[in-house]
């Protein structure tokens, strides 16, 4: 998928931050739906998404999605992102209909080709230990675990673990912007 965007890197740490979807950006009331989410009644923003998304554009981050919903495809991603207000936050959408591959290290891989950038200058926030945290790990991208079913926590080398949007913001602001 070549989307035409240059993404220059900056000195900034983690100039790219990689969202999932499902549970991260939009909740995803409905998991076993096989109607793609933009089609729904309703799409629910995640508390404090957009205060996190108002921030990294005004300090130059820039924000992708990367998900492994199977059911839309990027049309449909970036209608639901619209019917929320979000769709113009992000530059890229990387599901599995436009990359063909499941969430793992391969389409963690892709990503980091596709847009020409280190794993160095990346992170990854998801609710899935396994699918973002663990599979971006095995990569190089540092991760956050947006855990907000319980009060477990995981920190190690490559990632940390945030309970609300609040946190991530908090996270962020420890580097400076």
């Amino acid at each position: 998928m070549d989307s035409g965007y240059n993404l220059p890197v900056t000195e900034q740490l983690y100039p790219i931050v990689l969202f999932d979807w499902g549970d991260t950006v939009l909740y995803d009331d409905n998991p076993t739906s096989t109607i793609p989410m933009v089609e729904w009644p309703r799409v629910r923003v995640v508390e404090g998404i957009v205060d996190v998304l108002v921030d990294f554009h005004a300090n130059g981050r820039r924000a992708i999605i990367a998900t492994g919903a199977v059911i839309s495809d990027e049309s449909q991603i970036r209608g639901a992102l619209a019917r929320a207000g979000l769709d113009s936050y992000f530059s890229h959408v990387y599901c599995f209909k436009n990359t063909q591959l499941p969430k793992g290290e391969e389409f963690y891989r892709h990503i980091l080709t596709d847009l020409e950038i280190a794993a160095s200058d990346v992170l990854m926030v998801g609710d899935s230990f396994e699918k973002d945290v663990l599979a971006a790990n095995a990569v190089g991208i540092f991760a956050v675990w947006f855990n907000q079913r319980s009060n477990e926590a995981s920190n190690k080398e490559l990632h940390t673990t945030v309970h609300s949007m609040f946190d991530l913001r908090t996270f962020f602001r420890m580097f400076g912007k």
